[in-house]
């Protein structure tokens, strides 16, 4: 069964968000996909304080790290610490490569950790990754 997946990317690069959105809309155009330029923004879109975007389950997070206001540590933490939102499935989309951000990363539990220059051009692989991700895993379907 294919679920009716969903991106928020939580990125604050204008050229690397539509470089996803172009390369998840080559290999997956039924995937929508909402951008929020930080974490506070993003949160906002989660809690539906943010009445711009309509983020719909079930849906995955690709969030950076290096973002201002709230970067993707603080918005991890503030995540995992919720209630109603620790379960969510988050994947790290980030330029930076140090063992100290996958190490935190990975101990607030995301789905996986992506460096940029890796995932090809356009973010090809990315695209393909969330193409069969969305064909292959059951996600939780509830919704708010």
């Amino acid at each position: 069964m294919i679920n009716n997946l969903s991106i928020l990317l939580v990125e604050d690069d204008d050229v690397a968000a539509e470089s996803v959105v172009r390369g998840v809309g080559k290999i997956a155009p039924e995937i929508p996909i909402i951008i929020a330029e930080n974490g506070r923004v993003a949160l906002d879109i989660l809690n539906k304080t943010n009445k711009s975007e309509d983020l719909t389950y079930p849906f995955i997070i690709l969030l950076d790290i290096n973002m201002p206001v709230m970067n993707g540590i603080e918005f991890l933490e503030e995540i995992r610490a919720s209630k109603k939102f620790k379960d969510l499935v988050i994947f790290i989309l980030t330029t930076s490569n140090e063992d100290a951000d996958k190490t935190i990363a990975y101990q607030h539990n995301v789905a996986g950790y992506m460096v940029k220059s890796a995932v090809g051009p356009q973010f090809s692989k990315l695209a393909t990754l969330l193409k069969y991700y969305q064909e292959a895993v059951e996600l939780n379907q509830k919704s708010e």
